[in-house]
């Protein structure tokens, strides 16, 4: 697999270093000087110093084969959003993953279509909210390109659902519930299916209705 990284700060040094370790072909776009020597000094002719928002330095470092997987991982969200289009866009990179270090800018890659995105702001977030979930409902997965999320809901004794059947619940439209977790066990979630206290839910919900799926559960927050 031939693979383009842009940004060669730690994320894109240790992603570099591990794919060629795999045997992948790699080539890595670095602007800053002293960056730059540091990585030749280390991979080689693998690393090609430039800024990666230029189309020239992205041809240098092969664009138009095109690469199947164009990495932009520099710390400026505005680069990495203009490199992602131009791979895709004008060269037809078929996968483009893009680092986005401000949560505030996401909405600027799906607006765009840049679907793949990484921020580890984002992930940490969802870990600490997975310890101390707020109102019991703690989001595990986004799927940006359906407009879904996957979310997890702890019943308790007081929720609206405890004792109800999953079939005679109101809920939000587009959203389902998947699986509960009771006992050490996980059990598909029927019509039939009667939700108790201490359950661990599974539901799919999209985005806007991620609230009233909550409130159906779990009443209104306090």
């Amino acid at each position: 697999m031939y693979v383009v990284i842009a940004g060669g700060g730690k994320v894109g040094a240790n992603v570099t270093r591990s794919l060629l370790e795999m045997g992948h072909e790699v080539t890595l776009i670095e602007q800053r000087p002293d960056r730059f020597a540091r990585l030749e000094g280390e991979f080689g002719p693998v690393v090609i110093r430039g800024d990666a928002t230029e189309i020239s330095v992205l041809e240098r470092a092969g664009i138009a084969r095109p690469p199947e997987l164009l990495l932009a991982v520099t710390g400026d969200d505005e680069d990495n959003l203009v490199i992602s289009q131009i791979g895709k866009e004008g060269y037809g990179v078929g996968k483009a993953i893009a680092r986005v270090n401000d949560p505030r800018n996401q909405e600027h890659f799906d607006l765009l279509g840049i679907t793949q995105t990484i921020c580890a702001t984002t992930s940490v977030l969802g870990l600490v909210e997975h310890e101390v979930p707020e109102h019991g409902m703690v989001r595990l997965l986004e799927l940006q390109r359906e407009g879904l999320e996957v979310v997890e809901v702890q019943i308790e004794s007081g929720s609206p659902a405890a004792g109800s059947r999953a079939g005679g619940l109101s809920l939000p439209g587009g959203s389902r519930l998947i699986s509960v977790f009771r006992h050490g066990r996980t059990e598909l979630v029927e019509p039939g299916t009667v939700m108790r206290p201490g359950d661990q839910v599974l539901a799919v919900v999209t985005h806007d209705s991620a609230p009233e799926l909550r409130r159906v559960l779990l009443g209104a927050p306090k």
